[in-house]
């Protein structure tokens, strides 16, 4: 089925941060808004970027997924052979609406034909549980992709709504922490002020709806831009760490991708404390690049090994943050693959765990428990029997990047996986 929309491979950015408040919205209203189901419990999942001329089919992903033990996928678009490729896998995808269909998905008829030609067909036999309109939209310079952002989630919500699948499809967007104005400490997280007259209608979206607020978080850039006044071993969450003290909480933060979600936390609550109350912050993007230019001396696989595999189990330990202890930490790494495509500085094609020929670029020092993966679970609302279809190929890009903001980069590899053994089982899925 064709796309309405043409797919344009996104740039490469770093945005300067700045500082916001914003006024608070009718507490009754959001005190009784609706939790979505559409989302997963498990907590780690893995973005599938294909901005490259060389990575395998769709299908050859599916056993890279399985041998990590993830079933968690973020889409950056809603290319019909890729969500064929997982459908009856059980696989949870988030699905990407690319910025440049957003002013399409603005109009109501619009979005409705969107859902029409992208979801309905596949949501029997695929589990998409949500949309993720735009990536970094706000902090992407661009004022009309900007204005037409509320509006696309607003119609794609009630499109979903109209066909039934507002329950199980839940609707949001990913922002770079550049949104951010302030961030450091956390508690002193706060909107830039010039974002807020969008991102107010967004947290009340997100209180009405269930959804939650998606934040590309990457302590890498931020090690990057001050390594004399960031310890590396924060940045890399080692657990050994000390860890830093809020001094206006009496929090103590013990890695800094925790304290980066916890600042996202106290910025919608210094916009909108009512929906402060009912929107849950999780991370869209993180990870740490294994090779950068000369100027990139963070960027090796050694460290990227340690990012990621800490990430990962951070995550999987079910912890929240300082603030928020209650409430699970939820990531997405990126990416799958290194992507030779992308434009900007080295780094930015060298965040993949696998190299297009499916063997690992490193080697995590952690493997994810087997209940983190949800294969096997079947497809959407229909009786899926856990296969999935060896008869797809192709591969399109995709918009936007994962250095959007000052933040962090990175990646995992498969332990215990020898290279033959991933390149066979590659080599079964494409024949």
């Amino acid at each position: 089925m064709a796309q309405p929309c043409n797919l344009p491979r996104g740039g490469w950015r770093r945005l300067q941060q700045t500082g916001g408040i914003c006024l608070a919205v009718a507490l009754c209203v959001l005190a009784l808004a609706p939790a979505s189901d559409a989302t997963s419990a498990s907590p780690v999942g893995i973005n599938y970027g294909r901005v490259g001329s060389n990575l395998p089919p769709p299908q050859a992903v599916l056993p890279l997924l399985q041998g990590l033990g993830i079933g968690r996928v973020r889409l950056y678009d809603a290319d019909p052979n890729v969500l064929r490729a997982f459908a009856k896998t059980g696989v949870e995808l988030f699905v990407g609406v690319p910025d440049q269909c957003l002013a399409a998905a603005a109009d109501p008829a619009g979005a409705a034909s969107w859902v029409k030609e992208n979801i309905q067909p596949f949501v029997v036999d695929t589990k998409i549980v949500a949309l993720t309109v735009g990536n970094e939209v706000l902090t992407g310079n661009n004022s009309a992709l900007m204005r037409t952002l509320v509006p696309a989630m607003q119609s794609l919500h009630s499109a979903l709504a109209a066909v039934g699948l507002d329950k199980q499809i839940a609707v949001t967007t990913a922002h770079n922490l550049g949104v951010l104005g302030t961030s450091y400490p956390p508690s002193a997280g706060a909107f830039r002020k010039d974002l807020l007259p969008y991102l107010c209608p967004i947290l009340d979206f997100h209180a009405r709806t269930g959804s939650p607020f998606l934040v590309n978080a990457y302590p890498y850039f931020a090690f990057s831009d001050d390594p004399k006044g960031i310890h590396l071993e924060y940045a890399l969450l080692e657990p050994g760490y000390p860890g830093v003290p809020d001094p206006n909480s009496g929090l103590h933060y013990t890695n800094l991708l925790v304290a980066q979600v916890d600042a996202a936390y106290h910025a919608i609550t210094a916009a909108n404390s009512a929906a402060s109350r009912v929107v849950e912050v999780r991370v869209s993007e993180t990870g740490w690049p294994s090779s950068g230019d000369a100027g990139e001396k963070a960027a090796t696989p050694q460290n990227a090994a340690r990012y990621n595999s800490n990430a990962m189990r951070l995550v999987a330990e079910g912890k929240g943050t300082p603030l928020k202890p209650g409430v699970p930490l939820r990531a997405y790494v990126f990416a799958l693959f290194n992507e030779d495509l992308k434009p900007g500085p080295a780094s930015e094609r060298n965040y993949g765990l696998f190299k297009p020929d499916g063997t690992p670029v490193y080697e995590l020092s952690y493997k994810l428990p087997r209940d983190n993966s949800t294969f096997g679970g079947g497809g959407g609302r229909g009786n899926g029997t856990g296969g999935y279809n060896n008869n797809t190929d192709g591969s399109s890009g995709y918009y936007g990047f994962s250095a959007a903001s000052r933040v962090a980069t990175g990646r995992w590899t498969w332990a215990g996986a020898t290279v033959a053994g991933v390149v066979a089982v590659l080599m079964v899925a494409a024949y």
